[in-house]
């Protein structure tokens, strides 16, 4: 089976089927990580995927499916009582961590380098890199106003339907060496069951990205996120409305197609190589099971 994975994630799904990939793949998994969802508040640089990515590898993830288990709010709570507006709540290690990743940033960091830190510091023998090291941010139009990401999300609650959106920054960005490398030295490529508008498109968006993808002698496979034909959690649906699909298996084929191979889906689909099997991630058993069973699929295609 193959020991060199790349997986492409953003948000819990594909956080959940690298830490299945992690069981199989062990320190040969390098996962690509969307950015463009990244904020900068209360003197911290905040990452959200790839923070989800890493607590997940580390097993410290906690129940809620965000932030770190164990973690307290007391910095939150103090915030609070002299009148601070906290719409986005981080734990005080997890405030801890983007404090840090802020002041090496400004020191010139990239943050390809503060990422590896936090992965050594949890004890996370794969890799988990940012899309790139460049500021690349998505802005959501949405009740006739332009919101980031997080704010759209958070403090409008993603609600109303999204009219427009935008990756600020993307033509400037670049994928790091350390991206193209791992793409290139690949044995299988994987694109998580994350939203394949706003948390694997950013990635896809990076200029030369996806021609690396296209390049990379590994096959490229993706995991759907629809299960049971519907969205599990989050703005998918909104998204995939927006960018003229709907909300099922065929759409995120559609999404990808020309770049994957294989489809990995609890249901078939025409016109593609596709592994139907049960994409539900409940347990680590079943997480294993769907990166077991991700990664023989590729291996065929690559046969």
């Amino acid at each position: 089976m193959a020991n060199r994975v790349v997986v492409l994630a953003g948000g819990t799904g594909g956080a959940k089927l690298a830490r299945g990939m992690l069981d199989v793949a062990g320190a040969g998994l390098t996962v690509i990580a969307n950015t463009a969802d990244d904020i900068e508040i209360y003197g911290a640089y905040v990452s959200p995927d790839p923070d989800l990515v890493t607590f997940w590898l580390a097993d410290r993830i906690h129940e809620r499916g965000w932030g770190l288990r164990d973690d307290t709010f007391e910095v939150m709570d103090g915030l609070r009582e002299i009148g601070v507006d906290v719409w986005f709540s981080l734990g005080d290690r997890d405030l801890a961590i983007g404090i840090e990743r802020a002041r090496r940033l400004a020191t010139g960091a990239r943050l390809t380098e503060t990422l590896a830190d936090l992965g050594t510091a949890l004890g996370v023998s794969a890799r988990v890199l940012p899309m790139s090291d460049e500021h690349v941010r998505t802005w959501v139009r949405a009740d006739a106003r332009w919101l980031p990401f997080q704010e759209f999300m958070i403090r409008a609650r993603g609600e109303g339907p999204v009219q427009d959106a935008q990756l600020r920054g993307v033509e400037h960005a670049l994928p790091t060496a350390e991206v193209l490398d791992a793409i290139a030295a690949a044995e299988a490529i994987v694109i998580g069951p994350s939203n394949p508008v706003i948390s694997i498109g950013p990635i896809l968006t990076v200029p030369e990205m996806r021609q690396a993808l296209i390049d990379s002698p590994a096959p490229v496979v993706a995991v759907s996120p629809i299960v049971g034909g519907d969205v599990l959690k989050g703005p998918t649906a909104a998204f995939m409305r927006w960018a003229g699909h709907d909300a099922s298996t065929e759409a995120i084929a559609a999404c990808y197609a020309g770049l994957v191979d294989g489809l990995v889906a609890d249901e078939p689909v025409d016109g593609l190589p596709v592994l139907q099997t049960d994409t539900l991630m409940t347990d680590a058993e079943s997480r294993r099971r769907l990166a077991t069973e991700t990664l023989r699929f590729a291996e065929g295609l690559a046969a």
